[in-house]
C-alpha cells in the first residue's frame, strides 16, 4: 500500500512539473517567464470571445495559427461591420450578459470612444514596444495593421490617364468628366459605417479644399455603401467606374483576382487607418484574451497579417508585400496614420458629427 502511494504521489509530481514545462515551453521568446501563468490561465479559460470587424476569410490564417500554439483555447470569432460590432457590445455589457472578451475594429473612433468610457483593461502586452508610439493608447488599446485608404476603380472602363494622383484631381475629374461618372462614383455610407465616418472626417482634417471635393462628389450622384465588399463588386461588374476611401488592404487582395480591379493612392496626403484591439476590463476569458491580443502583436502574428491575411503588418521589422516597410518605401511622406488617441473623439461628440453630417448631406447630394 506504501509503495503504491510513493507511485501515486510520484506520478502526479511528474504530471504537475510536465504541464507546467509544457505551458513553460510555449512561452515566447524574450516574454517574462511568469507568462507560463497566463498560458496556464487560459488553458482553464478555454476560449476566447472576439467581436471583430476583420472578415472571417482574411482572419482565417490568424485563427488556425493561433489554435495550433494554444489548442486548448478556442477562438469563438465572430465578424460584424464596425456599427455592429460597436452596438452589440455596448447592449451586451449595459444588460451585464456575456460579450466580447476582446474587441478588434477598422472602426478606430468607436474604439477609443470605448476605451474612453472605462471598457478597456490597461494591459502593456510584452509586444508594446514593437508597436509604433502612435498605435499605442496608454497601454490599452493597440493599432494592429497599417491599412491604406484608397482609390479602385474599373481597369476595362476607366483608362489609366483618368485615375486622379491627388484630391484635387479625383475634384477635376468629376467637374470634368461629369457625365461619365454620374451615377457611377461609390464609397462609404458614413452613417452606417463607423470606418467610412472616422475616414471622411480626417480627410476633412487634412484637405483645404475638402468640401469642393464633397460638392463633386454631389454634382455625379455619388452611390453609398456599408462595406467595402459591396463597393467592390459594383466596381468590379462596372456599375460602378470609381470608389473612394476603400480599404486598400481588402481592394489590393481582390485586385490579385480579379483583372477589373485596379487599386490607386493618392500623393498628396493618403490615410492610413489601423484595426484597433482592446481587452474588456470586465472580459470573463482575461488570460485568454491576452494571448490572443499578444499573438496578434507578435512577429508571428503580424507575419500572418501581412502574408496571409493581407492587412498590411503595423511592426516594421516584418519583412513582405503588405506591410508597413514596403508601404512607407512606395509612398513614404505621403503616408499619414490615423494616431490611436483620444483626438479620434473630436467628430463622435453629438452636436459636432450631427452638424459635419448634415453639411457632408447638403454637400454631397444624400439627404
Amino acid at each position: 500500500m506504501l509503495v503504491k502511494r510513493r507511485i501515486a504521489i510520484a506520478l502526479g509530481l511528474a504530471l504537475a512539473a510536465g504541464f507546467s514545462l509544457n505551458a513553460a515551453a510555449q512561452v515566447p521568446a524574450g516574454y517574462p517567464a511568469d507568462y507560463a501563468k497566463i498560458i496556464d490561465g487560459a488553458r482553464k479559460e478555454g476560449k476566447v470571445v472576439v467581436y471583430s470587424t476583420t472578415d472571417s476569410k482574411a482572419a482565417d490564417a490568424l485563427i488556425k495559427d493561433f489554435s495550433a500554439l494554444y489548442p486548448a483555447v478556442k477562438v469563438e470569432y465572430n465578424d460584424m461591420n464596425s456599427t455592429e460590432v460597436y452596438n452589440r457590445f455596448i447592449s451586451e455589457a449595459a444588460a451585464g450578459g456575456t460579450t466580447a472578451d476582446v474587441m478588434w475594429s477598422s472602426s478606430m473612433d468607436l474604439q477609443v470612444k470605448l476605451v474612453a468610457e472605462g471598457y478597456g483593461m490597461p494591459y502593456k502586452s510584452p509586444e508594446a514596444a514593437a508597436v509604433p508610439g502612435w498605435a499605442n493608447l496608454k497601454d490599452t488599446a493597440y493599432g494592429t495593421t497599417f491599412e491604406p485608404a484608397a482609390i479602385v476603380y474599373n481597369k476595362r472602363l476607366v483608362p489609366a490617364d483618368e485615375v486622379p494622383a491627388t484630391h484635387a484631381e479625383f475634384t477635376k475629374l468629376l467637374i470634368t468628366k461629369h457625365d461619365k461618372y454620374k451615377n457611377k462614383v461609390t464609397t462609404y455610407d458614413i452613417e452606417k459605417s463607423g470606418v467610412g465616418f472616422s475616414l471622411i472626417t480626417h480627410d476633412l482634417k487634412l484637405d483645404p479644399h475638402f468640401w469642393d471635393f464633397a460638392k463633386a462628389l454631389g454634382s455625379v450622384a455619388v452611390r453609398v455603401q456599408s462595406s467595402t465588399g459591396t463597393m467592390l463588386e459594383r466596381i468590379s461588374s462596372g456599375e460602378n467606374l470609381i470608389g473612394y476611401n476603400v480599404l486598400g488592404s481588402y481592394a489590393l487582395t481582390r485586385a490579385k483576382k480579379d483583372p477589373s480591379i485596379g487599386v490607386a493612392f493618392t500623393k498628396d496626403f493618403n490615410l492610413v487607418l489601423s484595426r484597433v484591439i482592446f481587452i474588456n476590463k470586465s472580459a470573463k476569458n482575461t488570460n485568454a484574451a491576452k494571448l490572443w491580443l499578444d499573438y496578434l502583436l507578435s512577429k508571428r502574428g503580424q507575419t500572418i497579417i501581412a502574408n496571409d491575411a493581407q492587412l498590411f503588418a503595423i511592426r516594421g521589422d516584418v519583412s513582405g508585400a503588405t506591410t508597413s516597410a514596403e508601404l512607407t518605401r512606395q509612398l513614404g511622406a505621403s503616408l499619414k496614420p490615423m494616431p490611436v488617441t483620444t483626438d479620434l473623439l473630436e467628430y463622435l461628440d453629438q452636436t459636432k458629427r450631427l452638424a459635419f453630417l448634415k453639411q457632408w448631406k447638403d454637400a454631397a447630394g444624400k439627404k
